[in-house]
């Protein structure tokens, strides 16, 4: 058993890179900061990056039957490579020992309240996604948005959510293709 959980957990870390990887590459795409007017900042970029993993996170636990434990221990597996990966950032920004365990669960609350609005915006309709965007992805955005972008990603969201509901087992192996914007929004 012990060999198992082992392996197991490799096996894991090893999926949940390959979607780390895949959400951080998604997160820097140009259209997100140039056409949808997301700020290119630290916390556009930690939204950005949040929102990725929330999608990837959600379409591992609609996995169900003998993949559903693979699932959990890949989602767990990506939780904390983000968060290890962030601690990282914050100490190469120079926010010092004392202060990074501090805004580390600041991250962490953010990331979980971020989670809790877009599953009600995705479950209760348009209007509360494209509130909980506003408030979360342009929540520093000076000037705000123009009409309609918020609207698109909202489209994007859910165009995403229900692509990685069709490819969730992929998943679990560590392969996610996220559509690229420009033909959400279409």
């Amino acid at each position: 058993m012990p060999l198992r959980r082992f392996l197991g957990g490799r096996r894991h870390r090893r999926a949940a890179h390959d979607l780390y990887i895949a959400i951080i590459e998604q997160a820097r795409q140009p259209d997100f900061y140039l056409r949808q007017h997301v700020p290119d900042s630290l916390d556009g970029r930690f939204d950005l990056i949040v929102l990725h993993a929330f999608l990837v996170m959600r379409g591992l636990g609609r996995v169900d039957g003998a993949g559903r434990d693979e699932a959990r221990g890949v989602s767990q597996a990506l939780f904390d490579l983000m968060f290890a990966d962030m601690e990282q950032n914050l100490r190469e920004l120079g926010v010092s020992d004392m202060a990074v365990g501090k805004r580390v669960k600041q991250m962490a609350q953010a990331f979980y309240g971020r989670v809790a609005a877009y599953e009600k915006g995705l479950a209760e309709g348009d209007e509360l996604l494209a509130a909980a965007l506003l408030r979360n992805l342009y929540g520093v955005a000076d000037p705000v948005p123009p009409d309609g972008v918020v609207a698109e990603m909202a489209a994007y969201l859910r165009q995403q959510d229900g692509w990685l509901a069709e490819t969730r087992a992929g998943l679990v192996e560590g392969r996610v293709r996220f559509a690229p914007l420009v033909e959400a929004a279409q």
